[in-house]
């Protein structure tokens, strides 16, 4: 099987421009701090993914399906982060990004989508936006301190274990929400978009993935306590933000509790939500004479509840498992078309072969629709991630795997595999095996 390499062309300024940078030597990890506040951190990334898959059985398709013959596609992202400390506790955040590429088949097909960096406003060129511009406001309660490192969106220093955290502007829910230490990051970790967060939270957020909102944390020394309002967008996964803030706003609250069990340490995350938006409703669309979700939008809300768990179990080694539930009768808004979710896996870091910074990780995902949810695809309704145009029902089993390599510091290789039963939730396709190839730099 063959791909288009040119596809990749556009992208070669961009990566050689961070292979340039990432040859500057860091600092030493020893050296000397000339002060232990830092004022500006800034940091950046670029990851390039490449994604494929040969041909699988598809009898038939419809306008949202994963294409049954052979498919290559590419993604592609540039990221600065920039952290400013304004006045005591105060920092503002910008992160402007520059985005290529589409997800395969448009970014439709599979609840479960492969590819966590591909969005639905895929661009064939690179496409500036703004990624993030918040304010965010830490209130030291006293008590024992805790050092922070310089990282993304973060300036080294210290804060206080016990406090507050506000954070207000343009963000992504999922920053603040549904955290995993094994499996939340699609440029490091785990690919599949059920897998970088719980499928069946439809968080807010624009077809980027970012939103305007405000959160709250208090951060206690073996729990937290987390509330958001986000923004939602005017139409399901658009680009626009709907300004009617008192009809339309998704809400979550989340607790944390840490723990250790034989020394060995562990997080539980239990997450409630409710969002209002504009949405339609599964059961009047079905009894339409041609089934269109569109045509029974009204302000209307929807709930749902979370459990995110991790654990260590041995030096570099780590478990994982999310469950998530939604009503289902409202059309799915923001995020993907996921209603009940389950997945579960292992994260292993490489000491054991002589490779402390690379790691291998498995995991599972079974994903299912509310039956408002199905009878409106059976009846040949379509989404806006899955509609195969009719549909034998089955829930979407997947299976991914990758192996990320860091053979210096500041890059990481991986290659990554998945393999999708029913993808769309329809027995009658697939199965389908994904590969993919990924660059990652980060500074």
């Amino acid at each position: 099987m063959s791909w288009d390499h040119t596809a990749l062309h556009p992208l070669l300024p961009y990566l050689a421009a961070g292979l340039i940078v990432g040859c500057i030597p860091a600092r030493a990890e020893n050296a000397p701090v000339v002060s232990s506040v830092e004022q500006l951190s800034l940091h950046a990334q670029t990851t390039v993914i490449e994604q494929w898959h040969g041909d699988f059985t598809s009898p038939y398709s419809g306008l949202n399906s994963l294409t049954g013959g052979r498919e290559d596609q590419h993604t592609f992202t540039l990221t600065a982060f920039l952290d400013r400390r304004l006045w005591t506790g105060a920092e503002l955040c910008y992160d402007p990004e520059v985005s290529q590429g589409n997800g395969l088949s448009s970014t439709v097909g599979v609840a479960g989508f492969p590819n966590g960096e591909a969005t639905r406003a895929g661009a064939k060129s690179p496409e500036y936006h703004t990624a993030r511009l918040f304010l965010r406001q830490t209130i030291g309660l006293g008590g024992e301190t805790e050092k922070v490192d310089s990282d993304q969106n973060q300036a080294a220093g210290g804060r206080d274990v016990n406090r507050l955290t506000f954070t207000l502007g343009k963000l992504s829910a999922s920053d603040q929400f549904d955290n995993n230490s094994y499996t939340h990051d699609p440029r490091t970790q785990f690919l599949n978009w059920a897998l970088m967060s719980n499928g069946a939270w439809d968080y807010p957020a624009d077809t980027k993935g970012y939103t305007g909102g405000f959160t709250v944390e208090w951060n206690r020394q073996t729990r937290a306590f987390r509330w958001g309002a986000f923004m939602e967008p005017v139409g399901a996964n658009e680009g626009q933000l709907d300004q009617h803030l008192s009809k339309a706003v998704g809400q979550a609250l989340e607790w944390e509790e840490r723990y250790a069990v034989a020394g060995r340490s562990g997080t539980l995350r239990t997450l409630v939500y409710w969002n209002s938006a504009h949405m339609g409703s599964y059961d009047e669309a079905t009894r339409l004479a041609v089934p269109d979700i569109t045509q029974t939008r009204r302000y209307r809300s929807k709930t749902g509840l979370g459990l995110n768990w991790e654990q260590e179990l041995a030096d570099g080694l780590g478990a994982f498992a999310r469950a998530g539930y939604n009503d289902g009768r409202t059309e799915t808004w923001a995020f993907t078309e996921i209603d009940r979710t389950f997945s579960a896996g292992l994260s292993l870091k490489g000491a054991r072969w002589g490779r402390p910074d690379d790691t291998l990780a498995a995991a599972v995902l079974i994903n299912g629709l509310s039956p408002e949810h199905r009878r409106y695809l059976a009846a040949g309704g379509y989404g806006f991630i899955v509609g195969d145009g009719r549909l034998n029902y089955g829930a979407e089993n997947i299976f991914e795997t990758y192996y990320d390599l860091k053979p210096v510091a500041w890059l990481a290789l991986a290659f990554d595999y998945q393999w999708v039963g029913h993808p769309g939730y329809n027995r009658d396709r697939g199965p389908v095996s994904i590969f993919a190839l990924r660059a990652h730099l980060a500074l």
